[in-house]
Parts: structure tokens; C-alpha cells; sequence
């Protein structure tokens, strides 16, 4: 699939060092954790204790809150993208506030990275996908919640660099994008290619 960007598919954004860096130990805590079978389980510990280690359906939630973070920083404006703007400001000024108590060195920017944009179609996913979180928030379990919003954190936070964090956030919104084309012109219009 061959793409042509132009500048107007591109959401600018900045982060810091010391949000690049909560992001990433808001990600090796959880990955930790569930490594060693959830919170909580200590030596001798069984799979009451937390969980059995190791199991792939418990990184479920939270590699759906990445990616829910991916399309929000995506979203160019609306609610969404300023929910996005203000978990990046809140990850960017914690990490600063706790880098400059360990350290006493002050963050600097990272990158002020262009993001992929999620074009009309994009946005019927990204919607459809809120709307739909919103109507089951009631049945989705508390321990399932916080972990989702662990992930949307993380995806807020790390998805502004140009390393493999922005490959990979690249491909979501690429893939919302297609998913929503897809959606009008196959299944609403009728035609698939």
C-alpha cells in the first residue's frame, strides 16, 4: 500500500524526556508484573495470588489502552485529541517534577514529533470505538479499567518519539483509517475492492 503524506495528515506534538521516561516505566511495571503473575504474588505464591505469570490475555487491556492512546494523539482536535493533549501535559510535567527530585537534571525535549492523522474515515472508528467504550464502562471490571488507562498513558505518551514507538503508532492509525474506508465504501455503499 503505497501512501503519499502531506503536511495536513500530520498532528504536531512535543514530549519530554521525562514523559518519554514515565511512559516507559508505566510500561516495564505492568509488563513486570505480569511476568511475575500479577500484583501481589510473592514466593510460594500460586495463581490466587495474582494470576497465573505469563498469560497473554492479561496484556489485553492494556495493549488496547495503547492503542487507544495511539488514536487519541491521532485525533487532531474534538475531546479526544484535547484529552490526549492533556495526558501528555500531565505525563511530561510528573515526569519532570520526579526527574528533577532524583536527578536535579531537568528535562529537555525529546522530539516535537509529527503524528499520523486519522483522516474522515478514521474517525468513524475512532467513534465508534469511544461510543462504545462508553455505553459498556459499567460491565467492564475495575482491575480492567486501570490497566486500560495505564495503557492509554503509556500510548499517549510514547507514540511521539521517530523510533519504533512511531512505526508502530503509524501502522494503528494507517490501520483505523483503512479499517473506516473499508466500512463506508463495503459495507455502507456496497463496494468492495
Amino acid at each position: 500500500m503505497n501512501t503519499t503524506l502531506a503536511a495536513g495528515q500530520y498532528t504536531t506534538t512535543t514530549i519530554s524526556t521525562a514523559g518519554f521516561a514515565l511512559g516507559l516505566a508505566l510500561l516495564g511495571t505492568e509488563l513486570w508484573r505480569w511476568h511475575k503473575g500479577g500484583a501481589g504474588a510473592g514466593r510460594g505464591a500460586g495463581p490466587a495470588a495474582g494470576g497465573t505469570a505469563r498469560d497473554p490475555k492479561a496484556l489485553v487491556p492494556l495493549g488496547f489502552g495503547i492503542v487507544c492512546g495511539i488514536l487519541m494523539i491521532a485525533c487532531p482536535a474534538g475531546l479526544l485529541g484535547t484529552l490526549a493533549q492533556f495526558l501528555r501535559w500531565g505525563g511530561n510535567s510528573v515526569g519532570d517534577v520526579t526527574m528533577k527530585w532524583l536527578t536535579g537534571a531537568p528535562s529537555q525535549t525529546l522530539g516535537s514529533a509529527a503524528t499520523p492523522r486519522i483522516d474522515g474515515y478514521g474517525a468513524i472508528v475512532v467513534a465508534a470505538l469511544a461510543v462504545s467504550l462508553w455505553l459498556l464502562r459499567k460491565s467492564i471490571a475495575k482491575a480492567v479499567k486501570g490497566k486500560w488507562w495505564k495503557g492509554v498513558l503509556i500510548g499517549v505518551l510514547l507514540c511521539v518519539s521517530t523510533g519504533t514507538a512511531a512505526l508502530i503508532a503509524q501502522q494503528i492509525v494507517e490501520g483505523a483509517n483503512g479499517l473506516g474506508a473499508w466500512a463506508i465504501n463495503g459495507i455502507a455503499k456496497g463496494r468492495i475492492a
